[in-house]
């Protein structure tokens, strides 16, 4: 049976599909802004991405990935959120995400970015 992210909209299921939106604009070595993510996704706003993004985010951290979400940003500063800044810098962060073989990656389950939230460092 197909199965659906906009039927199925629990934070873990649409940071999977986030996932999948990321590593395509990694590939791409493109970076994207919150409001065209949050178009995608069919959302009205872009001020609804932070938890989602923060799965991910935990998951790469927890997992030694390089960090996907980096290449969100805020369409005025060209930033990622002050929540989504990483140690060091953010060129180097993003070149690590560009170079890494996302499509070699079996996607992360719901569970499991569950559980990487659930283990997040506060």
């Amino acid at each position: 049976m197909v199965k659906y992210f906009s039927k199925n909209v629990s934070l873990e299921n649409r940071a999977l599909q986030i996932w999948q939106i990321l590593i395509g604009f990694a590939f791409e070595r493109k970076i994207t802004t919150y409001l065209e993510v949050a178009d995608i996704l069919g959302y009205k706003g872009s001020g609804t991405l932070d938890r989602q993004l923060g799965h991910i985010l935990h998951y790469c951290s927890q997992n030694g990935l390089a960090p996907l979400t980096v290449l969100v940003v805020n369409s005025e500063t060209g930033l990622p959120g002050p929540g989504f800044v990483t140690v060091g810098d953010l060129h180097r962060e993003r070149e690590k995400v560009f170079n890494t073989d996302w499509f070699d990656i079996i996607p992360p389950t719901p569970e499991e970015f569950a559980l990487a939230w659930e283990n997040r460092q506060l």
